[in-house]
């Protein structure tokens, strides 16, 4: 199955089809975001912080900025666990191998869903049927070079600059409707540091994350991937996309 991709799923920015322009792909980028790919998926556990930026549109049509901060902890095959902070409240989400759980701490209720495989197969399910979203989740998958470079015609490697005092490589990809730009560590990991994504257009609608604190094969124990709900907290029914 073909992946929603983050500039498909994340930002439900319209795109209308793929441009006839040439093609343009730095094998040097291409190589870059297959290393990258290559590390992610050899990984058996990680942790990490995600900040982030989404402009959106007010009922006056004018551009409102909302931030949301993410902590992801995940141990393969199956397991998954993250909290969001953001204009929406604070939620939690824990993936057991069997069952997911969202809880709202702001509403002090929650929803259990049976899903099924390992972490991308039941973000795919849980997408597919009820339009979840996962902070970050595009990076994780084996087929992220493979997108990008589906959606995107021209793909190029820039050259080194720093973000937040790191040394990272520097891409950009573009399409009719899309700039996309990611910075990635050029440490021995190699793993994802900042990535902007803007919508071109009128308003250039912006998306932006940095990734912190990433902690590479942490000893997790299984208990922190089980819901336990809180006192007085609700079970609700959410109905699957038509």
């Amino acid at each position: 199955m073909k992946k929603h991709v983050l500039i498909l799923a994340l930002l439900a920015l319209p795109l209308y089809g793929q441009s006839q322009a040439a093609r343009q792909i730095d094998s040097a980028a291409v190589y870059i975001l297959d290393r990258m790919a290559d590390i992610i998926g050899e990984l058996e556990a990680v942790s990490f912080s995600l900040e982030s930026a989404t402009d959106r549109l007010d009922d006056n049509q004018k551009i409102e900025t909302r931030y949301s901060s993410s902590h992801v902890s995940m141990q393969g095959p199956d397991k998954m666990v993250y909290q969001r902070f953001g204009n929406k409240g604070k939620y939690g989400f824990w993936f057991n191998g069997s069952y997911a759980s969202l809880y709202s701490f702001n509403e002090n209720n929650y929803v259990t869903l049976q899903t099924h495989g390992n972490i991308i197969e039941m973000m795919d399910d849980l997408h597919t049927r009820f339009d979840f979203q996962f902070p970050a989740a595009d990076f994780f998958y084996p087929s992220f070079t493979d997108d990008i470079l589906a959606d995107f015609n021209t793909l190029e490697y820039l050259g080194k600059t720093q973000v937040d005092g790191e040394d990272c490589f520097y891409l950009r990809a573009t399409n009719e409707n899309m700039h996309f730009q990611l910075w990635i560590s050029s440490s021995k990991w190699t793993l994802p540091k900042r990535f902007i994504i803007i919508q071109k257009g009128d308003q250039n609608l912006r998306f932006e994350s940095v990734f912190k604190d990433w902690d590479i094969n942490p000893n997790l124990p299984n208990t922190m991937f089980e819901f336990l709900p809180p006192p007085k907290s609700k079970l609700i029914d959410i109905m699957e996309k038509s």
